[in-house]
């Protein structure tokens, strides 16, 4: 089981849609794409000055003209564009990358188990019978119009009201939601996809995180403390040296 000890980053994605593809047998398996291409790490929160270690991680590229200021000050410090999303991933002291880093999606590997958290769709007011699978009441006569009602909610005299939280119709859906275990499929660096075996929470385009998965062990192949995206000047200068050592 992952812990604190060896506690990575996660990563900010956007979910694109779902669709199928065939493993080596030849079987289809459902799968969700979520695009994670685009992190840059934005900032650090410490012990010694904030009592907690963590990562805040931008995604996308914002218009500066729907940007806060905030953001764009945050942005300026490591010299990137404005971002559109930004989530805090808290992590182990040995965890930490250097700020403006961006991140890869090979981060996570293939057959690695994760976690995904994301806002899931809004139904709406909803009735008992679709918001918490109630079986409804008899349909009877003497039950007249009332066949998708909950029923009594009242009390006796003693304590004399309903209490809170009691699962009756009302709002549904709009809560943050995280699916556990989802396994990951395939991905892929040169469009950014990470596909994961399963259903994610959300509609299309919105936004989910991928952390690893917390009751699970970290593959040994995945990077420690992350899978960072070389610069073009640092490709250049270690082609340089190893140009240069294989001349001598």
């Amino acid at each position: 089981m992952s812990n604190d000890v060896s506690r990575r980053t996660g990563l900010i994605a956007q979910k694109v849609g779902m669709t199928q593809i065939f493993d080596a047998e030849g079987k289809t398996m459902a799968v969700t794409l979520l695009k994670a291409d685009t992190n840059v790490v934005l900032g650090h929160k410490t012990k010694e000055k904030d009592g907690y270690v963590s990562l805040v991680l931008g995604y996308g590229e914002g218009k500066p003209s729907r940007v806060s200021k905030s953001v764009k000050g945050l942005c300026a410090k490591t010299g990137t564009k404005p971002v559109k999303k930004i989530k805090e991933f808290r992590v182990s002291e040995n965890a930490l990358l250097e700020l403006g880093s961006q991140m890869s999606v090979e981060h996570f590997v293939d057959g690695q188990f994760v976690d995904v958290q994301g806002v899931n769709i809004g139904k709406g007011f909803a009735g008992p019978m679709k918001r918490w699978n109630f079986a409804g009441l008899e349909a009877s006569h003497g039950v007249s119009v009332s066949h998708r009602s909950h029923g009594s909610t009242g009390q006796r005299q003693d304590p004399g009201k309903t209490f809170k939280g009691k699962k009756m119709a009302g709002h549904m859906g709009c809560e943050t939601v995280t699916v556990q275990n989802l396994k990951i499929v395939r991905v892929d660096s040169e469009l950014g996809l990470i596909a994961v075996n399963g259903s994610v929470p959300g509609k299309k385009g919105s936004y989910v995180t991928i952390t690893d998965a917390v009751k699970l062990a970290l593959p040994g192949a995945a990077a420690f403390p992350g899978s960072v995206i070389e610069a073009e000047s640092d490709k250049q200068s270690t082609a340089t040296e190893n140009q240069e050592e294989q001349n001598n």
